[in-house]
């Protein structure tokens, strides 16, 4: 799936949540400054493809980056995975900084 990606991905220790759609906290198992794939512990069955959602975003910790949202596209869903492609930069600094930050510090996936 990676191979037709225009940036690479980034792993991540991060966090998300899908605003009014899931209450759990997600996983943010990568990201790019195009797209990212959420984790989650249980089957996902709430999220429809080619819909537009507000993802959330919490870096870890250690970045010392403020938590930022993100208007992303749903492309594919896999059982407790989901795949997004950002459709609207996020304003502010923290998501440029976050990518800057996992690019660093993190292995591309």
């Amino acid at each position: 799936m990676h191979d037709k990606r225009m940036d690479l991905r980034y792993r991540t220790t991060g966090h998300a949540r899908l605003s009014g759609i899931l209450k759990d906290d997600l996983f943010l198992k990568n990201l790019s400054i195009t797209g990212c794939c959420l984790e989650c512990e249980e089957p996902i069955d709430k999220i429809t493809t080619h819909e537009i959602y507000t993802i959330e975003i919490w870096p870890e910790a250690d970045a010392h980056i403020g938590k930022f949202e993100l208007q992303a596209e749903c492309i594919w869903v896999h059982r407790n995975e989901i795949g997004f492609t950002i459709t609207i930069s996020p304003k502010g600094k923290c998501f440029q900084n976050y990518v800057d930050y996992i690019a660093y510090h993190h292995p591309k996936v």
